[in-house]
């Protein structure tokens, strides 16, 4: 064989082609892998075996590094996997408050077990397959600015975000319990959740919670109800019934909440019932007059510091009420309120003057006048005003009233507009129509000064005084006369009836030319014979004609003298003297007719108003009228029967009134007879006679202090 065929047959050694690059990139992705399926498996079995006990710290730390909290467990503590999901067990589990909370800590438990989906800590929104939780007690607060809470976690540009709950596959949570506290509404409530249970991510039925706790320092109690609690843990809508009891108030609260502690701009349904209406708003800090029980309902609406009160209707007694209202809750708590009354009983008004209406309808004015501790038989209410509130809350109230039911005095369309400004309540204007007249008013009650400075200007325009006095038993028919007046006074106290003791100023009452029944004014008038006749003639209603009159006082430190009372009429001249008092509420007026012709059988005596304000008294049988017939008796024994009569004869020498002094309302120094001249039957608060002009001034004074019986 030769050499060159020697060297074709031997074996040549052909270099393997080298190992894809594929194959080796699979290798190093198994053995990584096979690292990471076994570190896993080492990490697992380690925690496994451990239960993640040492994992205590890392887990306070990186958790409240995420909440913006210190995290701490004070007991037990395991987070493994069991056998792929993550077991959390934690005992005596604490959750810091900011540093500004009154309280600390946000949240406390005294047990946690938990079982989460690994992924969802990843991504997606967190998931527990199941959550056992005993004895959780959350902390929720608001600053003193409203501008944070304890709920809102984290930092950043808006401060952080709400807690959100996780979805929760299976739960039991028993024995939480909850805090709120709003300081600006000055709210503190401490709740108590019924226990929960949840399987397949629903919990069923509506979960319960009840409690109490102070509203600007008035107890309550509250019961409520989450009537969705699956949409709630879903971050859903929240249905939420309420009823709380404070104050002998019942309110109860229905709606649904964007999230669980957030009414902003969500109308709710208010319905509120009780007792007494003041009680309700005094609750935070408003102050309201009495009232009888009362019913209500209404839409709140919260926006911002404004709580608004919509479509609200009710009854307070036997009076309706519909309108709006609105709370301010800003520097100065702020009420503003458009009212409007179809029929408001006059009982329901007795607290406007500072009555309890409960105790006038039970048992009359007096008493409820002793129930503000105003004297034996005293009408007027001694009920102090509440200063001190006046001063920490502003108002605003328009309301309109359509009749007030009354059986004596027949009032319609009020018009009533009310201010108050840090302690100054003012009355302006207080429109009424009475009696087909019209009685516009201005009062004032400024608490700024000690004591308060109170101002009364009441104005009556012509008034009908047939249909104002009809409820007296004065018939409309056949009664033309009209009265006018005005009161303007001033005084100084904290209750009505002090204002008035110390008031000044004056009062006057116009009656114009008119018409009135014989039967009304003879007796009034005392004339006797004229009556007598008239009533035997059948002409008791016969007009008698009141030419003008006036009836006047000048009130000084809360006493009010006549000046004057002066009525003329076609047949006689009606003078009064006397006056009343607003310090003890006496009463000690007298009247008399002098004739201006010649009357048998007139009295020409003065008829009495005596007693006080609550139990006038009247009387026509004076001691003048006595010792007249005292002198007819002697005159008959004397002389003859005849004689006897002429003490009762009225030989009508009266002047006639210039009217325009009296229809001006001008006191008694003003007066004249129709032949220009002054009068010498009036003057000083009392009616002059002869006698009475021969007293000195000394002895004139001390017979009027006398006869007001007030000193």
């Amino acid at each position: 064989m030769d050499e060159a065929t020697q060297r074709i047959e031997q074996p040549v050694d052909i270099p393997a082609p080298p190992a894809p690059r594929l194959s080796r990139r699979r290798r190093i992705a198994r053995n990584i892998l096979l690292g990471v399926v076994g570190t896993v498996a080492a990490v697992w079995l380690v925690l496994f075996v451990t239960k993640g006990r040492f994992l205590k710290g890392p887990f306070e730390r990186i958790v409240g590094g995420q909440l913006g909290r210190e995290l701490r467990v004070g007991g037990d503590f395991q987070l493994y996997f069991a056998p792929f999901r993550i077991k959390l067990y934690a005992e005596r589990v604490t959750v810091s408050n900011p540093g500004w909370a009154t309280r600390q800590p946000f949240f406390r438990a005294d047990r946690i077990d938990a079982r989460i989906a690994p992924l969802s800590l990843i991504w997606g929104r967190r998931r527990l397959y199941s959550l056992d939780l005993l004895n959780g007690a959350a902390d929720l607060e608001y600053d003193g600015a409203h501008a944070a809470n304890t709920w809102t976690f984290g930092s950043g540009k808006k401060g952080g975000k709400p807690f959100e709950f996780p979805r929760i596959d299976e739960a039991t949570v028993a024995g939480t319990t909850v805090r709120y506290l709003d300081p600006k509404m000055r709210l503190l409530a401490d709740l108590d959740i019924d226990t929960i249970r949840s399987t397949d991510a629903r919990i069923g039925r509506a979960v319960g919670l009840h409690g109490g706790g102070m509203v600007r320092d008035t107890p309550f109690t509250v019961t409520a109800r989450l009537l969705s609690p699956d949409a709630t843990v879903n971050r859903g809508k929240n249905e939420l019934v309420m009823q709380a009891h404070a104050a002998g108030n019942t309110i109860d609260v229905a709606g649904t909440l964007p999230s669980i502690a957030d009414i902003e701009d969500v109308p709710l349904q208010v319905r509120a019932r009780g007792g007494n209406l003041s009680t309700l708003l005094g609750i935070i800090g408003v102050t309201l007059p009495n009232t009888r029980d009362y019913r209500l309902r209404a839409q709140l609406v919260k926006q911002g510091e404004e709580y608004r009160f919509t479509r609200l209707t009710g009854v307070a007694g036997n009076t309706d009420l519909a309108g709006r209202l609105t709370i301010t809750n800003g520097e100065r708590l702020h009420l503003a309120s458009e009212i409007a009354t179809r029929s408001l009983d006059i009982i329901d008004a007795a607290p406007f003057i500072g009555f309890n209406p409960d105790i006038v309808a039970a048992r009359g004015a007096v008493a409820a006048a002793a129930a503000t501790g105003a004297g034996p038989a005293r009408i007027m209410p001694d009920a102090r005003f509440p200063v001190e509130t006046m001063r920490q809350f502003d108002a605003d109230v328009h309301w309109t009233v359509g009749v007030v039911k009354s059986r004596n005095v027949p009032i319609s369309d009020i018009d009533a507009t009310l201010d108050l400004t840090r302690g100054k309540l003012t009355l302006s204007p207080l429109t009424f129509t009475m009696a087909r007249g019209h009685v516009a008013s201005d009062i004032v009650f400024d608490t700024r000064p000690r004591p308060s400075a109170v101002s009364y200007d009441i104005r009556l325009a012509p008034t009908p005084l047939g249909r104002l006095l009809a409820g007296y038993g004065v018939a409309e028919a056949g009664t033309s006369g009209t009265v006018k007046g005005r009161i303007q006074l001033t005084g100084r106290g904290d209750t009505i009836h002090d204002s008035l003791s110390s008031a000044n100023g004056r009062m006057a009452f116009i009656l114009p030319q008119g018409t009135f029944w014989t039967r009304n004014v003879q007796l009034s008038e005392l004339d006797l014979g004229t009556f007598v006749q008239k009533m035997f003639e059948n002409r008791l209603k016969e007009p008698v004609q009141i030419n003008c009159g006036l009836i006047g006082f000048t009130v000084r430190g809360g006493v009010a003298a006549a000046d004057p009372i002066l009525i003329d009429t076609s047949k006689n001249v009606m003078l009064g003297r006397g006056g009343f008092s607003f310090r003890t509420e006496a009463l000690d007026l007298a009247f008399r007719a002098d004739g201006k012709k010649f009357s048998l059988f007139s009295a020409q005596s003065p008829v009495s108003i005596n007693g006080n304000f609550a139990k006038p008294g009247f009387s026509v049988v004076s001691p003048e009228l006595l010792g007249r017939a005292g002198v007819g008796l002697g005159l008959a024994l004397v002389a003859t029967p005849v004689a006897g009569i002429l003490a009762f004869v009225d030989v009508g020498d009266a002047k006639s009134a210039a009217c325009g002094p009296v229809l001006a309302g001008a006191g008694a120094a003003a007066q004249r007879t129709t032949g220009g001249r002054a009068r010498d039957d009036v003057g000083r608060g009392t009616t002059a006679t002869a006698e009475d002009g021969r007293r000195s001034p000394d002895q004139r004074r001390s017979q009027r202090k006398r006869f007001l019986g007030i000193f």
